[in-house]
């Protein structure tokens, strides 16, 4: 296996008595686009903001293309980074800002008018070369960041939240040229978001931090269908949560109890509890249907409390199993369905995640 381009061993970042990023190790080889995601004060910006060489860490060691560079000012390392406060030379048109880095490279002239056209077409910003920042629109001034980091070929390009400042269009736009763009170059990449879906379109792996420490890595399709806490259930998409008991294990299958009485099975998973165990069940409003239970379902009997029309689908809240459990409804069932009428709903066993209780 090739050496990662970069990598983070045991990186641990105090401020004080508060510990903002907590025994983190990462290893990102070439051509991988990775994304810390998490709340607020998670510690994500501060783990990118490390790797940059913008914060010292106060423990471990990041390497990139396998030099250590953890005590290396920023310019000595081979990084490029897109702020989410622009962070443009105010004097300077968009074609200088994106030529800058090139010219602190010593590239050719005629090499760097050619980069910089390139860029500049490529965030859709051609005919804008001679602009000030000052005359662009914020999603305008985000790009031209995005083109001068991506115009000196960094072995690492570092995103702290890149389409903050885009309309919803353009940020949908963007986000598909920029993985395009990523995959053409075989750019490394650590992107640095609070926004969910776009952690899902983009990464190749998902980090979850929470509270300076990493609780789960993985793809986005096993981030979303297998979450291995509740606190990565919750944070990516909806889910809902029903306390039980394990009653009795049957190989590869538990048999539960919830509340009310209400007898649920669930596929065994990676958790191993034993019976008598409290464990806490996670299922995505997707994977509840109202009626229609097939021979191998979980039927569990409930009572509407609300029903939201979305357009292609409605959500429609259910008291059930001593829980308050939210179905995304795409059918036409949920439309004659009206606050207290008693409903029955279907759970695939195999869609029922088993959680380490709280």
């Amino acid at each position: 296996m090739n050496a990662p381009v970069l990598s983070m061993k045991s990186l641990r970042k105090e401020f004080g008595r508060m510990v903002a990023v907590d025994d983190l190790s990462i290893d990102v080889p070439k051509g991988e686009l990775v994304c810390l995601l998490g709340p607020s004060g998670c510690g994500k910006t501060t783990t990118l903001r490390m790797v940059a060489g913008f914060v010292e860490p106060t423990a471990g060691q990041i390497r990139i293309q396998g030099q250590e560079v953890t005590r290396l000012p920023p310019y000595k390392r081979d990084t490029g980074m897109v702020f989410q406060s622009y962070a443009l030379f105010p004097h300077l048109s968009v074609a200088e800002n994106v030529e800058f880095g090139l010219k602190n490279l010593k590239v050719p002239a005629a090499a760097r008018k050619s980069r910089v056209q390139e860029m500049l077409q490529m965030v859709e910003l051609g005919a804008l070369g001679g602009r000030l920042p000052r005359q662009l629109s914020g999603g305008q001034q985000q790009r031209v960041a995005l083109a001068r980091a991506l115009a000196i070929r960094p072995a690492v390009l570092l995103l702290d939240e890149p389409f903050s400042n885009l309309d919803a269009q353009l940020r949908v736009r963007m986000r598909e040229e920029l993985r395009g763009l990523i995959g053409k170059l075989d750019t490394t990449t650590l992107f640095v978001t609070h926004d969910q879906e776009e952690a899902l379109v983009l990464a190749d792996r998902i980090v979850v931090m929470n509270e300076g420490r990493v609780d789960q890595v993985g793809p986005p399709r096993e981030i979303y269908d297998r979450p291995q806490t509740r606190f990565v259930a919750q944070f990516i998409g909806l889910c809902n949560f029903i306390p039980a008991t394990v009653t009795e294990v049957m190989g590869d299958a538990l048999v539960l109890e919830a509340d009310q009485g209400v007898r649920l099975r669930a596929a065994r998973g990676a958790n191993a509890p034993t019976v008598g165990g409290k464990v806490m069940l996670a299922v995505r409003p997707e994977n509840v249907r109202i009626g229609g239970a097939g021979p191998g379902d979980n039927r569990v009997p409930g009572r509407v409390r609300t029903v939201t029309y979305l357009g292609k689908a409605s959500h429609v809240r259910v008291e059930a199993a001593g829980a308050d459990l939210l179905i995304e409804d795409h059918g036409a069932r949920s439309g004659t369905l009206e606050p207290g009428a008693t409903v029955e709903l279907a759970i695939d066993p195999e869609r029922v995640l088993v959680l380490p209780g709280t």
